[in-house]
């Protein structure tokens, strides 16, 4: 699955959840097109028309460019008479039909990377608790396309080869390795998550074929204990109780054949289990 139709994933998830979570009858959205400044609405719930659809809104322009500029949450109660918007965007807008409007830009590390629309037929103020549900959507494509992008970028740094093996950037990497299997857990989409674990796997060279195998949560947890991270500090990084991550240490060290945490971790990097 490429990069652009994961993320296209993603805002359709977001949209529905919109839509269940403020009762909005209909929601919109889209991402930033790589280079350019301006959004290209590709996903529509709830819509009546096609007005929307494929329409790129430049940033500063209209409700949605606004929130691009300012990078920051907008909305208007009637959306064709509002004053605080430019107006290039009317006739679409008036096709479907749409009054009251917010739009919720997707910021990731300080860039916008696209918009969430939620819309009512009617000019009525939309309340703090709809807006505060907007944004919470917001969020969950924001993490989405930030573990995405670290997933691709340790897939690059893994291809670059053996010259970091030693060095200060592959512990980095390897940093980087257990909070990636710390957060897979945590996406709901299936596609992600299974993809976020495929490029944790390109850190990790190749295991023998005779190679000790770890659950799951055993390597999660002896990925942490490779970071550096205490027992407690892995419960709170991966969600469990602390005796729930010394079972699994425990588990991990006795298929490893290891009688300390240090020589576990050895032991799981010389095997191609860890990188």
């Amino acid at each position: 699955m490429t990069a652009d139709a994961a993320a296209g994933i993603e805002i359709r998830s977001a949209l529905a959840r919109l839509r269940r979570t403020t009762r909005l009858p209909v929601a919109f959205g889209g991402l930033v097109e790589p280079g350019r400044q301006q959004v290209r609405i590709s996903e529509l719930s709830g819509t009546a028309t096609l007005a929307l659809s494929g329409l790129p809104v430049s940033s500063g322009n209209g409700l949605g460019g606004r929130a691009v500029a300012l990078a920051r949450p907008c909305a208007v109660t009637d959306y064709s008479s509002s004053r605080q918007i430019s107006h290039e965007y009317d006739i679409p807008v008036a096709t479907e039909g749409l009054r009251s409007i917010l739009a919720v830009p997707v910021v990731v590390r300080r860039r916008v990377r696209g918009v969430l629309y939620g819309a009512l037929r009617t000019a009525q103020p939309l309340g703090d608790r709809t807006l505060d549900a907007a944004m919470e959507a917001a969020r969950d494509v924001e993490q989405a396309l930030a573990v995405g992008d670290e997933a691709r970028s340790l897939a690059a740094v893994a291809q670059a080869g053996p010259a970091l093996a030693s060095g200060a950037a592959w512990e980095q990497v390897r940093e980087a390795h257990a909070a990636l299997r710390a957060l897979a857990p945590r996406i709901a989409d299936p596609g992600l998550r299974a993809e976020l674990l495929d490029a944790c796997e390109l850190l990790t060279p190749d295991a023998p074929g005779g190679a000790v195998r770890l659950a799951p949560r055993e390597l999660d947890v002896l990925a942490c204990v490779a970071a550096g991270a205490t027992n407690s500090a892995a419960s709170e990084r991966l969600g469990l109780r602390p005796e729930t991550v010394k079972s699994y240490l425990r588990s991990a060290m006795r298929k490893l054949g290891a009688h300390t945490r240090g020589e576990a971790v050895a032991t799981a990097r010389r095997t191609g289990l860890l990188p």
